[in-house]
């Protein structure tokens, strides 16, 4: 991977965990996240006139992101409901790379070195290992462990969507603005009757910081969408998940979590990963 894509998705995981930081600091994730998509969204829509419009043939990969975006939230949060975040998330965010190595060869034909899948494979197992760091206990949740691998399962669907379909498109800016600038409706339309419409005073309350974030998760997405048009998906999204090891940072640094050997062991391992990412032959 050139080194400039590979600093540039690095930022985008940076952005990604510093959001992700933010919605789990507050304690209406639902409303958070409805806010944060719709900020990122209109800003998106904003952009659409000034880039190029997709070629036809991607708009049917913009409609099935939206539509595997949907699934991703709606599993997410089922995983949220049974289980905790610092088991589902790891768990859902390791296995989506594992996943796309798995399927970017036989469904688009790309290729990787053993050094690039054996890189992949220490950045997910690094990763999914984070969710066991408080003991084998998080095993006897089942259901948990279903909704967070299905969640990893829509955010694979949705990485590998944008990236054959940005490619598709001629202009990966057009289609990130495009994709984006629609995917945020549904999502809200959803908030707005699951809490039958009662949302606008918790809206208030966090638009600011919600709305930051929304520009932040909007660029880093836009980022990692344009380096999956000149670098391997399976690569891109690899290096991508790293965004848990800045969040862990983020966690000890800022939030005042206990950094325990386990979470040390697994960072590391993701590390190692990315380095020879880095270094090895893609």
């Amino acid at each position: 991977m050139d080194l400039t894509v590979f600093l540039i998705v690095l930022a985008a995981a940076l952005l990604h965990a510093t959001w992700n930081a933010f919605v789990k600091a507050d304690g209406d994730r639902l409303v958070f996240m409805a806010v944060l998509m719709a900020a990122g969204g209109i800003a998106a829509l904003a952009a659409t006139p000034f880039l190029p419009m997709p070629a036809p043939e991607s708009w049917p990969y913009i409609a099935l992101s939206i539509v595997l975006h949907q699934g991703y939230m709606a599993f997410l949060l089922l995983a949220y409901r049974v289980g905790d975040l610092s088991h589902a998330y790891p768990l859902a965010r390791g296995s989506a790379p594992l996943i796309i190595a798995l399927l970017s060869i036989p469904v688009i034909g790309e290729r990787l070195s053993q050094d690039a899948l054996v890189a992949i494979i220490l950045i997910g197992a690094g990763i999914m290992s984070l969710a066991f760091t408080r003991g084998a206990q998080n095993l006897h949740n089942p259901i948990a462990v279903v909704f967070a691998l299905l969640t990893g399962l829509f955010i694979a669907g949705y990485t590998m969507t944008d990236g054959i379909g940005a490619r598709l498109s001629g202009s990966a800016h057009g289609y990130t603005a495009w994709m984006m600038g629609l995917q945020w409706i549904p999502f809200l339309a959803f908030a707005c009757w699951r809490r039958r419409g009662r949302i606008v005073r918790p809206a208030l309350r966090i638009w600011r910081p919600a709305a930051l974030m929304g520009l932040l998760s909007l660029a880093a997405y836009w980022a990692v969408i344009w380096a999956m048009t000149v670098a391997p998906i399976a690569l891109v999204a690899g290096l991508r998940e790293t965004s848990i090891v800045f969040a862990v940072l983020i966690g000890v640094l800022v939030l005042n979590e206990r950094l325990s050997l386990a979470r040390l062991a697994g960072a590391f391992t993701t590390l190692a990963g990315v380095v020879l990412l880095r270094v090895g032959r893609s």
